[in-house]
Order: structure tokens, then C-alpha cells, then sequence
């Protein structure tokens, strides 16, 4: 099954590059997800391939992918292993939305930070699972006009191997109540540590640990974005058209990797009437999946004007992707049938990875809530 994605635009062919990591990724997604652990080695290939800067404008240094290309990288490692795209989408939407900054001149300038990512193959950790809306962790001001801050983010995917967590805090300002400030703070910073507590379900090589941060300094000039806590803020207008089809990227690449498997493990029973309604259910299933999701590419690659009205088609869509891929690998496991419950067929496998699908924001019924108070002219949250 092929991946639609833009012609390129510069001399590297940024899906075959990523083919061939996936091939390589593939030999062992099996070890990682019995273990548990960590897809350092990925990381470090991916970084020898300049992937952690393959859409950086070229004049910066970058390798000038689009995003299209960048979201189609995404979706042909997913396919060899979900674990090392979906942790790479979380790098990956925080450099999209720098680069969003940087076109658009916003302060403070973004073109020093994607410079040095470049030069350095800079890694970018995402702490979105903890904060969203309300933010998380303490900022505490100084007599000089800095803060300290101290916090326990949840999800930080890729963090083993990060050199920067993207984050928020929390300050509470006498005059205007709590505020949520966006800012970067260094991985490498005597005050941070990365633990080892992911265990679970799906998407187990991601290495989301937690990340605790214990008065770590903030300087004021490095906070990004500055907003009301628990409001829907522009920023969020901004964010979801980027991230999404980035991450999403990752489970429509398991989603196929699951659907290839499953029809391969069902040659044998190509007469069973059984068996061809359900692969035809299942192929249904993963189309609405990849148009869905092409059309959100089509959106996050664009000079679209924030609104809510895009985030909200954003979260719509966010969610038929979601429901069609769940609903395709499920599919897949009864396409396969008794085969497709053994570990090394590999299917098992996606049909646990795609479970993470269900749990990155706006969810199912709050996304439901969202587009409903949005039709009927209410604030958003």
C-alpha cells in the first residue's frame, strides 16, 4: 500500500530515507515492546539521517521537507514501528508549530532555536499529556523578574533521548489570576530527571516517562506564550491544525502495517464469504482513516488563517481518524483470525499501539462537547 505524499522539494528523498529506517526499525519493534524499552537506537539513527531537522527551511540549515513529507516520514516508520513514529511526532509537532513562529515573526524570534536544532540535531520532548488547557507545575517569581519552576510532567515521549522539553507552568499573578506560561527547559538541567515508569498497554517503546523538574530558572524573555488558565486561547487555534495530523500520522501507519499483515495471513482462507466481508470492512475502514487524515495534512500545510472553526474541524476529523483505525486493526485481528493472536505475527502488537489513539486530546465525548458548543455559538470550554 502506497503513501500519498508532496513531491519533494529538495535534493533528499525524505520517504525513501524513512523506508529504509522503517526496514531497519522493523527487526526490533518485537524486543522493544517485550521489554519495555526505549528505541534509543532509533533515535540515534534517525538523528545520523537529520530527520529531527528534515523540515527546517534549507536557508536555516534545515533539510526543507514539507509537511507533507514530514507526515508521510511519520506514517512509513509507524509502519515498521509505532513506538519510535508516535514519539517522533511529538518532536515533530513542536517543530512544525516553531517553524509556524518563526514565519510568522512571533516573539520571542524562533529562528535561533531552529538554527541550532540544525546544527545540533536538537531533540524536542512534548509535556502536552500533562498540561493541555489548565498547564501544570509551579512558577514562582524572583526579586530579578525570572521564575523558578517545579513540576512532574506525564508523557514525555522520547525524553530518554531529549535535549529539550517544550512545556507550560503555572503562575499566579496578582492581577490577572492563574497563568499558564509556555517556555522551553533543558533535559540536561542538573534540576531535571527522566524516569523509567512507562509501562503499558501499547506504544511501550516510546520511553513517555515522567520528567520531574525541581526549581529549575525561567527567564521571563524566553516565555512564548502567556494565557489564561482552563480558557480556550489562540494558541490552541494555532496548534491543533500542525499537531494532529502529525500525530494521527503515526496510527494510520500502524493502522496499514496492520491491514498488510492481516491480508497476508488470510490467503488461505480467500473463499471464506466470512473472511471477504471482512477484509472489505476492514480496507472500508482504513480508507476513511487515510482521506480523513489526507485532508488534515492538506489543512496543517497550509497559510490557514487560526480560528476555531478550523480547530474544530480539526477535532472532528481527529476523531473519524481515531474511530477508523481502532475499528480497522480490529478488523484485522478477526481477518487474521487465530494466526493474528500469536506475538510473532506482529499483529497483536498494532492491535495494542493503536489503543494510544483513544487518549491524546480533545478525547471522543470532549471533542463531542467541543464541536456542540461551537454549532450552537457557545464558548468553546
Amino acid at each position: 500500500m502506497t503513501i500519498a505524499t508532496a513531491p519533494t522539494t529538495t535534493s533528499t528523498n525524505w520517504l525513501a530515507t524513512a523506508k529504509t529506517l522503517s526496514d531497519e526499525f522493523a527487526t526490533r519493534a518485537a524486543a522493544h515492546d517485550a521489554d519495555g524499552t526505549f528505541v534509543a537506537e532509533n533515535y540515534a539513527a534517525m538523528r545520523a539521517a537529520k530527520l529531527f531537522s528534515a523540515p527546517i527551511p534549507g536557508d536555516l540549515g534545515g533539510g526543507g521537507a514539507t509537511f507533507a513529507e514530514h507526515a508521510a516520514i511519520i506514517r512509513t516508520i509507524a509502519r515498521g514501528c509505532g513506538s519510535t513514529a508516535l514519539a517522533y511526532s511529538m518532536h515533530s509537532h513542536l517543530l512544525q508549530a516553531t517553524i509556524w513562529r518563526h514565519r510568522h515573526n512571533a516573539t520571542p524570534p524562533a529562528e535561533p532555536l531552529l538554527r541550532r536544532i540544525a546544527k545540533e540535531e536538537l531533540i524536542l520532548v512534548s509535556s502536552g499529556g500533562s498540561d493541555w488547557l489548565e498547564g501544570s507545575g509551579t512558577l514562582t517569581k524572583q526579586d530579578d523578574g525570572n521564575y523558578r519552576f517545579t513540576a512532574r510532567k506525564v508523557f514525555g515521549s522520547g525524553g530518554p533521548s531529549g535535549d529539550l522539553l517544550l512545556t507550560t507552568g503555572v503562575y499566579e499573578d496578582p492581577e490577572k489570576g492563574p497563568t499558564v506560561f509556555h517556555f522551553g527547559v533543558s533535559l540536561k538541567d542538573p534540576g531535571v530527571k527522566v524516569l523509567d515508569n512507562w509501562r503499558t498497554l501499547g506504544m511501550r517503546g516510546t520511553g513517555s516517562n515522567d520528567i520531574t523538574i525541581e526549581n529549575v530558572a525561567v527567564a521571563d524573555a524566553g516565555v512564548s506564550v502567556r494565557r489564561p488558565r482552563g480558557a480556550w486561547h489562540r494558541f490552541f487555534d494555532v496548534v491543533s491544525p500542525i499537531v494532529w495530523p502529525l500525530v494521527y500520522s503515526a496510527y494510520v501507519g500502524v493502522a496499514e502495517n496492520a491491514h498488510d499483515i492481516a491480508l497476508a495471513l488470510a490467503q488461505k482462507r480467500k473463499d471464506d464469504a466470512t473472511t471477504q466481508e471482512a477484509v472489505g470492512e476492514m480496507r472500508t475502514q482504513l480508507l476513511i482513516a487515510q482521506e480523513t487524515l489526507e485532508r488534515m495534512i492538506a489543512v496543517g500545510g497550509s497559510e490557514y488563517e487560526p480560528s476555531i472553526a478550523v480547530s474544530d474541524l480539526t477535532y472532528r476529523r481527529k476523531t473519524a481518524v481515531t474511530n477508523a483505525t481502532v475499528r480497522a486493526v480490529e478488523l484485522a485481528m478477526e481477518v487474521a483470525s487465530g494466526p493474528g493472536f500469536f506475538r510473532s505475527a506482529g499483529l497483536e502488537r498494532c492491535f495494542r499501539d493503536i489503543q494510544g489513539a483513544h487518549y491524546h486530546p480533545w478525547q471522543e465525548r470532549k471533542q463531542y462537547r467541543f464541536s456542540g458548543r461551537v454549532a450552537l455559538g457557545l464558548e468553546p470550554v
